[in-house]
């Protein structure tokens, strides 16, 4: 046995010191539990932390670091109180020391970090107002947790004396790469939180795009939008697309929607009754159809002169993007009904041609010439 120690350049241990040492791990486990099993259980109680509160979060994320750097104490005081060791071998003692000290430390930091995010999502965000929060901070949170883990392994390699200032610059040039390589991808990530951040769009809007894509939103992710068509079809859009493009919100301000319909009638109506006639409808609809907004009231206009009819427009207001596809159906049929009893005329498309009266009396002249010639 003393030849085995002797190669790691240590000597037999007396019993006082092997005594002294277990003495101190002993010490150490009693404390430990102490502090695991009633300590902190003992703060939670004195400070009447609710379970789903941030201290609460807090003290259950430090408890197993706490315990796991007087777990190391104990160790390291038993190894080097006890026995003379040379300097070579403290020096490795505390080495190995700082490196565990360090691993511990990067993990309470990250475990708290992530508690705390995690407290964050649980409790804040459901009562903000807009959902950037609910879909940054699980992002927030993972990304948070990863940088400190990077930190700890680039302490744990200094303290090994490898130089990292390479691995550094390797790392910025392979982020560099891999930004390029993933441009799309990031693209469709900044514009997701563009997106979020305005506050435009939010999940149950029905909106249209620019190039016709209609839909219901139901999903606004970091990469895409998702909508459903009246259609019950799923459209996925890259939010790279979506942020550029102009979108019509339909529900946004308000639920509610205007409703315009168009219409004309013959240039042998009277206008007045005509006018008269639609505003009756209007106020008929409006006091019937429970699709309308009766305070928004309704509103009549002729338009212009077209080819076949005087065009006019009759303007109400819809509770919603489905009630207006029923009230402006029900306004059309009361309108036609009323017009078809008062005998009022919406034309077919149709033209009169007139021609000026010296036309037929030149083409009578020149029937009575080819006349003449047979």
């Amino acid at each position: 046995m003393e030849s085995v120690l002797s190669v790691f350049g240590l000597s037999v241990p007396s019993l006082m010191a092997i005594v002294v040492s277990l003495s101190i791990i002993v010490v150490t486990l009693v404390i430990v539990i102490v502090v695991y099993g009633g300590i902190f259980p003992l703060i939670v109680r004195i400070g009447k932390f609710a379970p789903s509160s941030f201290g609460r979060m807090v003290i259950q994320g430090l408890k197993v670091p706490l315990v796991l750097y007087l777990g190391l104490l104990g160790v390291y005081l038993s190894i080097t109180l006890p026995f003379h060791i040379g300097a070579t071998e403290a020096a490795l003692v505390n080495k190995a020391a700082t490196l565990i000290a360090i691993a511990i430390g990067v993990m309470a930091v990250s475990v708290i970090t992530s508690r705390g995010c995690l407290w964050y999502i649980v409790n804040i965000a459901p009562k903000t107002p807009t959902i950037l929060d609910d879909r940054l901070m699980p992002l927030m949170r993972r990304v948070a947790v990863i940088v400190i883990l990077g930190v700890g392994i680039l302490q744990i390699l200094d303290q090994l004396g490898i130089n990292i200032s390479p691995l550094l610059a390797g790392l910025g040039l392979g982020g560099l790469a891999v930004a390029l390589a993933l441009q799309p991808t990031l693209s469709n990530l900044f514009s997701g939180t563009y997106v979020m951040t305005e506050g435009v769009v939010s999940q149950g809007d029905y909106i249209e795009m620019e190039d016709g894509t209609s839909g219901y939103v139901i999903d606004v992710s970091w990469r895409s939008t998702r909508l459903r068509t009246r259609e019950n079809n799923l459209i996925v859009v890259p939010n790279s697309r979506f942020a550029e493009s102009i979108i019509t919100n339909f529900q946004s301000p308000t639920l509610a929607v205007n409703i315009v319909v168009t219409c004309g009638v013959s240039y042998d109506s009277d206008l007045d009754h005509v006018e008269s006639i639609s505003r009756e409808v209007m106020s008929e609809v409006l006091a019937s159809d429970m699709n309308s907004v009766a305070e928004y009231g309704s509103w009549f206009a002729f338009d212009n002169f077209g080819e076949s009819n005087v065009d006019f427009w009759l303007f109400m207001q819809a509770q919603n993007r489905i009630a207006s596809f029923e009230l402006k159906s029900n306004l059309i049929k009361s309108l036609y009904k009323r017009f078809s009893e008062e005998g009022i005329v919406i034309n077919y498309p149709m033209r009169t041609l007139q021609f000026p009266e010296e036309f037929f009396n030149r083409d009578s002249v020149v029937r009575s010439d080819l006349n003449q010639e047979v």
